[in-house]
């Protein structure tokens, strides 16, 4: 009867020292699993220890051993001059018995490596009492060496295996803490470089812009004289219709070059310190005003219909008509039309666009959704890229602008994101990809009726379409 009393107790006792085990270890965690730097876990996890065993003193130690130097030393109540002086150890060459030393140690009187080992002699100096070494990774190593408890006590083989539990978590948590950093180290490199690149793209563009300008005013000039003297014979001795197909493709040149250097301008001026990407940074444009936004819009899209007066479409409008906000009229302008005619390039005869004007707390919205053949998942992370049409190469032909299919040269959608970065505004998409059309080298026939899987507009509307959002602080 008395055994079963006592196995009871021991197994009373045993399940306490498990629970406290438990309890101790579940504490480190959310003590130091979420720390992100190498110095940030070894401070807390040394205070822990410290408090956890009653400790007088304490510290912790991390080696690279590639370089034979201390990375991290953290103390408490060991003095000033602790750092130097393993500092001076290590770099002396005495690294190596740290590095072969693998066990916990339990210092006392009777220690009989004490008198023999360096390690032994320096945590001596230090009255350290027990010590747990502890790796990270090839290179970093470390350990955790405690003083006497203040109890009085001496530290027990039950005491060793808590200490080696928690300096194991420590060092999963210090390795997780250089990946982190690394990772950012890495994304932040990838950032620079980026920046780098598109510092030089904008260089590269601006020179070509520059280059490209001159000689064009020359050809042109020069085609006017010569079309003006061969057209003044009789009869001509060049058709007129060639100089007109000259003239033509020179406009198309001229117009890609002004395009491309009012982006690169806009570039350079958010280079220059404009903030990029924070949508709540008032427009500052010169000529900022308040704009009453439903009829500014109404106007713009009578105005824009002229140019489209030759496709059959069917365009709403619809929303909040007293939505007024502070911005550039002629920059607004220019965006809305410019998402519109990507729309009706991109949406079939017979089709409908809808222009919807929305207020979502401080945001102002600006919506045009089309019901055309949507963009494919790839070509959707390419969209603001500049020079890209969602035509499968082989198949793009230039057409006039407003057509369906007609594409353009793709700068529409990059200077809207050019303008959202230096005036502080956001530019979204979403699409989805016609279902009867599921690459880019699917072809809709430019008209719902001749559709052969359109029995109605209807099942045209829901098989695909695209939105752009244009998204506005109003405070």
């Amino acid at each position: 009867m008395e055994d079963d009393v006592k196995d009871q107790k021991r197994s009373e006792r045993e399940l306490e020292r498990r629970i406290f085990h438990l309890k101790t270890i579940y504490d480190l965690s959310q003590e130091i699993g979420y720390l992100k730097g190498t110095e940030e876990i070894t401070k807390s996890l040394l205070l822990m220890v410290i408090g956890t065993f009653g400790a007088s003193s304490g510290f912790i130690l991390l080696c690279d051993g590639s370089r034979g130097k201390i990375e991290t030393f953290t103390q408490r109540g060991m003095g000033r001059n602790s750092r130097e002086v393993f500092s001076q150890w290590i770099e002396a060459g005495c690294f190596r018995d740290f590095d072969e030393t693998n066990g916990a140690l339990i210092l006392g009187e009777n220690s009989r490596f004490e008198k023999e080992e360096k390690l032994f002699e320096l945590l001596s100096s230090f009255r350290i009492k027990i010590w747990i070494p502890f790796v990270v990774d090839a290179n970093l190593k470390g350990g955790i060496g405690l003083g006497d408890k203040l109890s009085g006590d001496s530290y027990t083989p039950d005491d060793q295996e808590l200490l080696t539990t928690m300096a194991r978590q420590a060092a999963v948590a210090i390795e997780n803490a250089r990946l982190h950093q690394a990772r950012i180290e890495a994304l932040e490199n990838s950032k620079r470089e980026l920046e780098q690149l598109n510092r030089a793209k904008s260089r590269a563009l601006d020179h070509l812009s520059h280059e490209l300008r001159t000689p064009l005013s020359v050809i042109q000039g020069s085609i006017r004289v010569l079309k003006r003297k061969t057209q003044s014979q009789n009869p001509p001795i060049v058709k007129e219709e060639i100089f007109d197909s000259l003239e033509k493709n020179l406009t198309r040149l001229s117009d890609i070059q002004q395009e491309t250097d009012k982006i690169v301008r806009s570039y350079q001026e958010v280079e220059k310190g404009s903030t990029p990407g924070a949508v709540d940074m008032p427009l500052s444009s010169g000529d900022v005003e308040s704009v009453s936004l439903y009829p500014f819009v109404q106007q713009a899209l009578e105005q824009a219909k002229k140019e489209f007066a030759h496709r059959d479409l069917q365009i709403t409008m619809e929303g909040e008509k007293d939505l007024t906000f502070d911005v550039s009229p002629e920059i607004l302008r220019e965006m809305f039309t410019g998402l519109l005619k990507n729309a009706i390039e991109n949406t079939p005869d017979e089709g409908m666009i809808r222009v919807v004007l929305e207020q979502k707390g401080q945001w102002v919205q600006l919506k045009v959704m089309d019901f055309g053949i949507g963009i494919t998942k790839e070509n959707q992370r390419h969209l603001f890229d500049g020079f890209f049409h969602t035509l499968d190469t082989e198949l793009y032909s230039s057409k006039k602008p407003y057509d369906f299919g007609a594409g353009g040269k793709g700068l529409n959608l990059l200077r809207i994101k050019t303008y959202s970065q230096r005036f502080g505004f956001d530019i979204s998409a979403a699409s989805q990809r016609c279902a009867y059309l599921p690459t880019d080298r699917d072809l809709c026939p430019g008209k719902i009726s001749e559709c052969r899987h359109c029995k109605t507009r209807t099942d045209c509307f829901n098989s695909g379409g695209s939105t752009f959002c244009l998204t506005f602080s109003v405070t």
